[in-house]
């Protein structure tokens, strides 16, 4: 055993830097004061809203419209600063939500300042200050350390190496790592942007960024379109100049500038401009919407991830309960009550400088029941002491020519031989009650090359029997989950037994409805990778299990490894420092308000009130998101296919184009820009579906190629009908109108309530436009004729009969998708 000082914290060898020293410090500089946000800056936010390649393209079209065009055909110029001041202002608003919650949830750090302890926030620590550092806690600044009591610091974020070290006076501590048990005082040799602190969390992000399928699927299709959005321009403007006699002819008599405006009609046509950004815009209301629940989203896209989850493993303590326990009864090995050497070990384990909740619910306990007699306090202070780590499951204390030692039974028991009281704690703990095991042995503890080991000789003294409280809203919260298909699973360094009856009185339950089943991690490899020779069997047992119990931070974290291996996209929840690898792996990290501040800083959303019930609304968010997304992703990509084809055709036909900007204006206003901002914020509680971009594209291409077909079959019809030109145009404009709007019938079905008043809307505004002079005449249109009301009603039912059968035909397109066939 480790001698150490027979205080039960690191003993003050300096008063701390004074006030002045503090502010002398502060003038210079020397703070560690770091800024840190949540998600982009402002500046950010607008430059990545303006500066796209879309917008670029969109920007040049309308500097070439206002210089050799008419200004009525830049009308397309108002729409691209509406969108992008709207994407911008959502995202901004957004941002300064998340970034308030971010300061309400900022960590402090606890220092020594003109002899006293104080509590200041992490960035004003300063140079040379005396920190504590305390288990469970991030080290808020490179430091020597000047005293310890049983330190032991994990550096896994830095190294890679799980095993804890146990830096001692005179090693160096490095920001951000974590201390797992023991307490230290530690003198900051470098702070702010010296110190690591400060880029661990984002180091941590970056380790395994969100992986959000809507944007993947998104930005995949465009750059597609961007690939071919200008070559199809420079053969459209190059057919337009040879409709108008060829180069030399339209440049001289000057109908370069009409195949010019031609040519940037289609490229408006083409264009998506709103798709990425009515995106963003989800992601950012998404997130507001989540911060006024007290829900910190660290990243905007991890509202999409929980609505594909399909595996949730949950940590008990502080997630499934509240953390909080209650000492219930000492019982000595052999029934009776518990002598007063016992009783004093006891107070002596509890009674660290840093103790876990098991330790303060045993001091609580013994103080609350009056077994220490009227002065608790006259209980002696030990001699030696072990805190208590969560690798080896046990603390120790030394008095008297007595080691006592307090951890999980099947551990201290077993060394002591004594298997009848192991099943008797068992019993115990199968009822949901949280055991804890006392043994005594006249021996030392020993201590290996990286750790301390149990003494020999032990002999059991008593077992301790505490009670953990469930959260109120863990059942109805967990009945949500098991109603959605999905599946959850306990994973605790707990007796699995004692997990096992906690997750039942939760309401935790198998898929089947058959009874849970518990699982000793012990029992397993301890480190499994997921491509290794273990992983199959670990798989199969993952696979069957709904309780896991005694299971060390390195298991969790290949736990969730080996589910994601099998194709499972997994949800980790917990709240303490053996939870942050895990977290750190799974698809989504959820941490608890009330965590270590390790396991929030790697978490992408942190329940800042510790609510478990907040978990339903993340996914009702992350559902509307998607669902919403791939509604308005069919809008916009469906007019990118008919605009190309309409651009095809009349460039390898040299005909002239149908349309001039401002038509194309009012054509997506009205079936897409409008509607698609609705779309996108509305409600909707659909469940997740596989396979985003292959449902928007069965949809959006046939639709597309059906709209832009008849598109050019009422221009071909009117033209040969020797309809004027202001009548082919409207024609053309009104068949695209329907054939758009219908398409919109699809992606807002059911058509109910607001829907179909959003539709009728859009259909009314769209017959207004040939009915009122004065908008008729601005977007050059004409009130059809007899002869081109009918040509609009036919082609316009053909292109509503063939987008309706795309629609009925898309379920058996889409299965032979997902078989291969």
């Amino acid at each position: 055993m480790t001698q150490t000082r027979t205080t039960c914290a690191p003993a003050p060898t300096t008063t701390g830097l004074t006030g002045a020293e503090v502010a002398e410090r502060v003038r210079r500089g020397q703070t560690n004061a770091y800024r840190d946000r949540t998600s982009r800056s402002a500046a950010e936010i607008l430059r990545a809203n303006v500066f796209t390649i879309f917008n670029a393209i969109l920007g040049t079209a309308l500097v070439l419209i206002l210089l050799f065009g008419s200004w009525k055909d830049a009308l397309f110029g108002f729409v691209l600063l509406l969108n992008t001041a709207t994407g911008t202002i959502a995202e901004v608003r957004a941002k300064r939500a998340l970034d308030r919650l971010s300061v309400l949830d900022a960590p402090s750090a606890h220092v020594l300042r003109d002899g006293a302890e104080q509590d200041v926030d992490v960035a004003d620590v300063v140079l040379d200050d005396v920190m504590r550092l305390r288990s469970g806690e991030q080290v808020p600044a490179d430091g020597v350390v000047l005293d310890s009591d049983n330190l032991e610091v994990d550096e896994s974020i830095l190294t890679g190496e799980s095993a804890s070290v146990r830096p001692g006076a005179g090693d160096r501590v490095m920001s951000g790592t974590t201390v797992t048990a023991g307490t230290a005082l530690v003198r900051a040799t470098a702070v702010g942007a010296d110190a690591y602190a400060h880029r661990l969390a984002r180091e941590a992000r970056r380790y395994s960024v969100v992986t959000s399928e809507l944007q993947e699927g998104t930005n995949r299709v465009l750059r597609w379109i961007s690939w071919v959005i200008v070559p199809v321009a420079l053969l459209l403007v190059w057919s337009q100049l040879r409709q108008n006699g060829g180069v030399a002819a339209a440049w001289s008599s000057g109908q370069w500038r009409v195949a010019l405006v031609a040519g940037i009609a289609g490229v408006i046509g083409m264009v998506p401009q709103g798709l990425v950004l009515l995106t963003s815009v989800n992601f950012a209301t998404a997130s507001l919407a989540l911060a006024r629940r007290n829900v910190l989203v660290q990243e905007l896209p991890a509202v999409e991830v929980l609505a594909r989850v399909d595996t949730l493993c949950s940590d008990k303590t502080g997630t499934i309960t509240t953390g909080a326990i209650r000492l219930e009864e000492v019982v000595t090995t052999a029934g009776g009550p518990p002598q007063r050497a016992v009783l004093e070990a006891l107070a002596q384990l509890s009674g660290g400088s840093d103790p876990n909740a098991t330790a303060v619910a045993i001091a609580r306990g013994l103080a609350r029941e009056g077994y220490l007699g009227s002065d608790p306090a006259r209980v002696r202070t030990p001699e030696e002491s072990v805190p208590f780590s969560s690798r080896r499951k046990w603390s120790a204390v030394r008095d008297a020519g007595v080691t006592w030692v307090l951890g999980a039974p099947e551990i201290i028991l077993a060394a002591a031989g004594a298997d009848a009281i192991v099943e008797q704690a068992r019993a115990r703990a199968a009822d949901g009650a949280r055991v804890v095991a006392l043994a005594r042995s006249g021996e030392p503890c020993g201590y290996d090359a990286d750790d301390h080991r149990l003494p020999g000789g032990l002999e059991p003294a008593a077992l301790v029997v505490l009670a953990e409280e469930i959260r109120s809203d863990a059942a109805q919260t967990l009945d949500y989950f098991r109603r959605q298909g999905v599946e959850v699973k306990v994973i605790s360094g707990d007796n699995p037994d004692t997990v096992a009856a906690v997750a039942r009185r939760a309401g935790v339950r198998r898929p089947d409805g058959g009874e849970l089943v518990a699982v000793d991690a012990r029992t397993l490899p301890q480190d499994p990778t997921p491509d290794g020779p273990e992983a199959e069997r670990v798989a199969d047992v993952l696979e069957g299990a709904s309780v896991l119990g005694r299971v060390t931070p390195e298991q969790k974290r290949a736990f969730v490894r080996i589910l994601q291996a099998r194709g499972r996209v997994v949800a980790m929840t917990g709240d303490g420092v053996n939870d942050a690898l895990a977290l750190k792996d799974a698809d989504l990290g959820i941490a608890m308000g009330n965590g270590a501040p390790a396991t929030k800083a790697v978490a992408r959303l942190v329940l800042l009130k510790g609510e478990f019930s907040a978990l339903p609304g993340v996914v009702a968010q992350g559902r509307r998101v998607m669902a919403n997304t791939e509604r308005i992703a069919s809008l916009f990509l469906a007019k990118t296919v008919y605009a190309s084809l309409i651009a095809v055709v009349v460039s390898l036909t040299a005909i002239a184009y149908p349309f001039l900007p401002r038509q194309l204006t009012i054509v997506s206003s009205l079936t897409i820009g409008i509607p698609a901002f609705i779309l996108a914020l509305a409600p909707n509680s659909r469940r997740y579906r596989a396979g985003f971009l292959g449902r928007v594209l069965t949809l959006a291409v046939p639709a597309g190629l059906v709209a832009g077909c008849a598109t050019l079959a009422a221009r071909t019809w009117l033209v040969a009908i020797d309809a004027a030109e202001a009548q082919v145009t409207t024609g053309a404009t009104l068949v695209l109108i329907s054939a758009g709007l219908w398409l919109l019938t699809l992606t807002a079905r059911p058509l109910l309530g607001w829907r179909l008043g959003l539709v009728v809307t859009m259909a009314g505004i769209a017959v207004l436009g040939v009915l009122v002079p004065a908008v008729r005449d601005f977007f050059l249109l004409a009130w059809p004729t007899a002869d081109t009301w009918w040509v609009i009603l036919v082609v316009s039912a053909a292109a509503v009969a063939g987008i309706e059968a795309v629609y009925l035909l898309r379920p058996r397109l889409l299965a032979r998708l997902e078989t291969g066939r």
